[in-house]
């Protein structure tokens, strides 16, 4: 795992309310000290003061509003849940400063939550060819289980995981990532592009491409991005709960270097 990056002390969080919108601007003003100069590098990093504020926000806003304290557990008897939260500070193209938050994955089983961007591509689509792609995967699934050890069954199996493996193939086609010259790469090509072979799982679900690439949509300037962890990490993983974390190297290396090329 790479560098942990320590959470420096922060004052007692406010009561803080959900917005209806995802570019969040800061309440005070800011000093020019205190105004990030370029963005930082995500995969070494100490978080800005910025960062560590609007951090603030949304941890309190993951403990004390539905949905996210229910998901998470009382935080009094211990995590029952982990989730990677990202803050991205940037500048609005009315020279304001405000933050974008993201998750990583899903949370709570959806992968859209008020205030949070969205996902880069919605896999969740009722209508969408993954969602109809998955229930043909079941049905082949239940035909294989119903006919048994049988040449049928073999055969079925055969297809399914051909068409497992273009269902899997069209999801990379549908991810398509923006750089801030608003040029547009594929999951699959930036891959192909950065000799990384083939997308692992969830490549581009991660909080840190959906940030950036919310920014690049929306014409906003990012300055500073960070990661955290938030309640119990996953079986096999050790992250701790509330420490800031580097980009993960396996699936937003290779899409940050697309993404981010020329400004880091």
């Amino acid at each position: 795992m790479n560098e942990i990056f320590q959470n420096s002390a922060i004052s007692e969080p406010q009561n803080i309310q959900l917005v209806n919108t995802h570019f969040i601007p800061f309440i005070q003003s800011i000093s020019k000290e205190n105004n990030p100069v370029s963005l930082n590098n995500p995969f070494h990093y100490t978080p800005h003061p910025l960062c560590l504020e609007a951090a603030e926000e949304l941890q309190s806003l993951v403990l004390k509003q539905a949905p996210f304290n229910d998901y998470f557990g009382d935080a009094s008897q211990g995590f029952e849940r982990g989730k990677m939260f990202g803050i991205l500070v940037v500048r609005n193209k009315d020279n304001q400063l405000g933050y974008l938050k993201a998750f990583s994955g899903k949370l709570d089983g959806k992968n859209k939550h008020e205030g949070f961007v969205p996902p880069i591509y919605d896999s969740l689509n009722p209508d969408g060819f993954l969602s109809k792609g998955m229930k043909e995967l079941k049905v082949m699934s239940e035909r294989i289980d119903a006919l048994g050890n049988t040449s049928s069954s073999i055969q079925l199996k055969e297809e399914r995981a051909h068409f497992s493996a273009q269902l899997q193939d069209e999801l990379f086609e549908a991810y398509h990532f923006l750089n801030q010259k608003k040029e547009k790469k594929s999951l699959k090509g930036i891959f192909k592009a950065a000799n990384a072979g083939y997308p692992p799982t969830a490549a581009g679900e991660c909080a840190a491409p959906k940030l950036f690439q919310y920014a690049f949509e929306n014409d906003f300037e990012p300055l500073a991005m960070a990661e955290f962890w938030w309640g119990k990490s996953r079986v096999g993983e050790h992250f701790e709960h509330g420490k800031f974390y580097p980009a993960c190297e396996e699936r937003c290396r290779p899409i940050l270097g697309f993404m981010l090329e020329g400004i880091i």
